[in-house]
Order: C-alpha cells, then sequence, then structure tokens
C-alpha cells in the first residue's frame, strides 16, 4: 500500500479530492443546513479560480513539496522518527497526529498574528461556508503553509505514505467541516467527540472574533478541547448567525479580485 500510494500519487490524490468534493456538494444539496446568502455560481467560480492559482503558485513558488520532502528526509536518514526507527505502523499514526496538532497550531497563530491575520482573511471572508469554503485560501497563506508543512515533514522524518495519507484526509475534512450539510444531532454529537464537524466548524466563520477564534481544529476536535479553543455553539444559534467578515456584508467578498487584493486592505 505504501509503495502504491508514493508511486502514484498524483492520481490518487485527484481522484480522492475530486471524488469527495462530488459528494459533499450533492450531500449539500440533499441536506443543506442553512439558507445560502449569495448566488452559488459566483463563489463557487470564485473559490474554484483561488484553487487554481494556488495549484500554479506552489509549482512554481516551492520546488519541493510536502511528500518530496518526506522521501528527501527518508534517504538521507534525517528526522525523529527516522534516527528512532519505531515500527512502521506506529511512524504512520505519530506523523498523521503531530501534523494534525501542527495544523492546528498554524491556524491559532494565523489568527492571532495579525499580518497573517490579513492573509487569512480571505478564507473568514465568504460569506456563505459550504465545501468550496475549504479551497478559498489566498496563495501566499498557501505557499507559506507549505514551508510549515516541509519544515516539520523533516524534522519529524514522516513517512512518504503518512504525507500523502495526511493530505488527502486534511483535504477530505476540510471539506466535511466546512459543508453547509445537516447531520442529525446525535450524530454531530457522537463525532465530535473525535472529529470536527460541520456544526462545530461553523461557529469558526461567525463574524463575532470571540467564536471567529475558536474551534480551529480541522481533522481532529482534541486540540480545541485540549487548549480550551472549544465552542460549542454560536451564540446566534446556526440558522440566525451572521458568516464572514462584518465589514464586508455585500457582494465584494464573491469577487476574485477582491479577494486576491484583501490582505493588502486595511481590515479589522
Amino acid at each position: 500500500m505504501e509503495q502504491f500510494l508514493v508511486s502514484h500519487e498524483g492520481t490518487v490524490r485527484l481522484f480522492a479530492f475530486a471524488g469527495l468534493l462530488l459528494a459533499f456538494v450533492a450531500a449539500e444539496a440533499l441536506w443543506p443546513r442553512r439558507d445560502r446568502r449569495q448566488p452559488r455560481l459566483r463563489r463557487w467560480a470564485t473559490n474554484g479560480a483561488i484553487t487554481l492559482l494556488n495549484t500554479v503558485a506552489l509549482r512554481v513558488a516551492v520546488p519541493v513539496l510536502a511528500v518530496g520532502a518526506a522521501g528527501f528526509a527518508q534517504r538521507l536518514d534525517v528526522g525523529l522518527l527516522n534516527l528512532w526507527d519505531p515500527a512502521p505502523w506506529l511512524a504512520f499514526v505519530i506523523a498523521l497526529v503531530v501534523l494534525d496538532l501542527v495544523i492546528y497550531a498554524q491556524h491559532v497563530v494565523f489568527h492571532h498574528v495579525p499580518l497573517l491575520w490579513r492573509i487569512h482573511r480571505v478564507h473568514h471572508a465568504d460569506r456563505d461556508i459550504d465545501a468550496s469554503t475549504a479551497l478559498r485560501f489566498h496563495p501566499v497563506e498557501i505557499i507559506l503553509s507549505m514551508g510549515i508543512k516541509i519544515a516539520v515533514v523533516m524534522a519529524l522524518g514522516a513517512p512518504p505514505a503518512a504525507v500523502i495519507a495526511f493530505e488527502i484526509i486534511l483535504n477530505g475534512m476540510a471539506m466535511f467541516n466546512h459543508a453547509n450539510l445537516r447531520l442529525p444531532g446525535a450524530l454531530d454529537g457522537l463525532l465530535r467527540l473525535a472529529v470536527v464537524t460541520p456544526d462545530m466548524h461553523r461557529v469558526h466563520h461567525s463574524v463575532h472574533m470571540r467564536e471567529t477564534n475558536s474551534n480551529f481544529g480541522f481533522n481532529l476536535s482534541l486540540w480545541d478541547r485540549l487548549f480550551g479553543t472549544y465552542r460549542a455553539a454560536p451564540a446566534d444559534g446556526h440558522d440566525r448567525m451572521t458568516i464572514g467578515l462584518a465589514e464586508y456584508q455585500d457582494d465584494r467578498p464573491s469577487q476574485l479580485g477582491f479577494a486576491l487584493w484583501l490582505p493588502f486592505t486595511k481590515g479589522r
């Protein structure tokens, strides 16, 4: 399995991404959680264009991505797990958990460092939240995030297969917990004991900063509970809450040019 993942990384990731995106879009259509505030087509066009720009930006700006860095560390026998040499299954699990913790910590930092928040606002400006919002990150943030991920992968000595699996899980979970998807209350309560659910993550997209600065996790809900950033529900309720940034409650966030220029404008 490991050799298959490494040998067919691009194909596996593309099919997983496309399949999961289609599945969540279909689920949103069948079981929507909230009424939409903006027309779907324009938002999706903008969020899709940002995704394509991010793909190009990574290929141009970063010569080696996270999986390549993992293979490089393995060949040079550097990084904690390569030096420790635990059982393959244990190294795989440790890599998944550590990478998820790093993504949580990075998310917290991007909210609390003013310069980084200016960049991250592009994600939060979306006035509706659905599976496409999971893809809406400014190219500068994507490049910075990849740099952080490469550094952690090298220092940890994460197995290449674990990095591929983590990328697939992260993309899938991000689309799941951003989805405009209604889950039965009992199922949501059970799932969020372990993972981040749509109702849990939606709180994070509230216009109220005390709620925006909560529920930072993408995969495991453990980190928010452990570090005191967990918030069970929005104060205004899921149906009445306002999503996005308070100062941009108009059509601008759905415009590609506005989204790309947003980090260079003033705002909270």
